[in-house]
């Protein structure tokens, strides 16, 4: 983590947790707790699924499916894209620098 980790408390399906985060990752984790609050409450509401846990453990099941899918099954992976748009962004800043210094 860059910056110092401070805890932070969220709430999932109406339970508290408390999880720490650096500062420049909060929103990423505020997000992520969002996106797994919606899915279980899609789970419980659309199923005959009861108890935090179980519903816990579908949620995960459903979001790594997701996320398998993206990276192996004809989807696209984003890490690979950001690092070619990383890359592509680092070509295009050399080429104007030497622009740069023709005028």
């Amino acid at each position: 983590m860059s910056e110092k980790a401070k805890a932070l408390d969220v709430s999932i399906m109406g339970r508290n947790y408390r999880v720490v985060c650096a500062d420049d990752e909060r929103e990423a984790l505020l997000n992520a707790v969002a996106f797994v609050d919606k899915k279980m409450t899609e789970i419980k509401a659309a199923s005959k699924v009861t108890g935090t846990e179980r519903i816990a453990v579908m949620a995960a099941l459903n979001i790594a499916n997701e996320l398998l899918s993206v990276k192996l099954g004809g989807g696209f992976d984003i890490a690979e894209l950001k690092r070619r748009m990383n890359s592509v962004q680092s070509k295009l800043d050399q080429a104007l620098s030497q622009q740069d210094s023709l005028f």
